[in-house]
């Protein structure tokens, strides 16, 4: 019988190859698949085509791979933690799609549903819709390639833009518990962009804190069913870093 269970983060990922787009989950640092992410990072696999709300800070979650050079392209709708980031898009190194938050969820969540494009007002008469957000610059500051145009059309007398859905290569997430067949649960806010990056995946691999065996999860329970699931890698618990600590005086 074949198992989806897999003895390793570095095992789960080794087929990833360069040039693969991934979707990962997590939102800042909370609920991210460092594991899995640290198994990419040892592979050395490069031109990486990341779907994911962040890119982690410097030194944590995604940003590995952006200082490690292992990513070409990001789209996300929040960077604003990342060094890194800003300097490799300001340079020209890396090309950056920016998309409202609910808009990538969608994107993601439809993509895992089969819909291939939808009607949104989100971004309608911006450069969102219309074009011109700079992906990539040159090493100059020039923009060597910009957003084109969307399609708009009205819908009872109100205007939406079509955006397309995202289906990737892999998609990497975290929960806290996951049985054997794939079935996952997360814990609180951590589950945020975890589901949705895992139904876009064509292979979905997913780390989890604690493994069970199928039956023992109440299925009223399950957030994520394994239908959705192609790997699962036992962690045990991860390091959860806080990406800003804020305390009162």
């Amino acid at each position: 019988m074949t198992t989806k269970v897999y003895r390793s983060a570095a095992e789960a990922v080794a087929d990833i190859v360069d040039g693969s787009s991934l979707a990962v989950g997590g939102f800042g640092l909370c609920g991210i698949p460092t594991e899995l992410i640290g198994g990419i990072a040892e592979s050395g696999v490069s031109s990486l085509d990341v779907f994911s709300n962040n890119c982690g800070v410097d030194d944590y979650g995604l940003g590995i791979l952006l200082s490690a050079g292992q990513i070409r392209r990001v789209t996300a709708s929040y960077v604003g933690e990342n060094k890194e980031f800003a300097r490799q898009y300001l340079s020209g190194e890396l090309e950056v799609e920016l998309t409202p938050q609910g808009t990538l969820a969608e994107r993601l969540r439809a993509g895992g549903a089969g819909i291939p494009a939808f009607y949104t007002p989100a971004g309608v008469g911006t450069p969102v819709s219309e074009g011109g957000l700079p992906w990539r610059y040159n090493a100059d500051g020039s923009v060597a390639i910009a957003s084109p145009p969307k399609e708009t059309r009205t819908f009872g007398g109100k205007t939406f833009v079509l955006e397309e859905s995202i289906v990737a290569d892999y998609a990497l997430v975290h929960a806290e518990i996951g049985d054997t067949e794939g079935n996952l649960v997360f814990n609180k806010t951590a589950m945020n962009f975890n589901p949705l990056a895992a139904m876009a995946g064509r292979v979905t691999i997913a780390q989890v804190e604690k493994l069970v065996e199928p039956g023992e999860l109440d299925p009223a329970q399950v957030h994520l069913p394994g239908v959705f699931v192609q790997r699962v890698v036992h962690t045990g618990a991860v390091d959860k870093r806080i990406e800003k600590r804020t305390v009162s005086a």
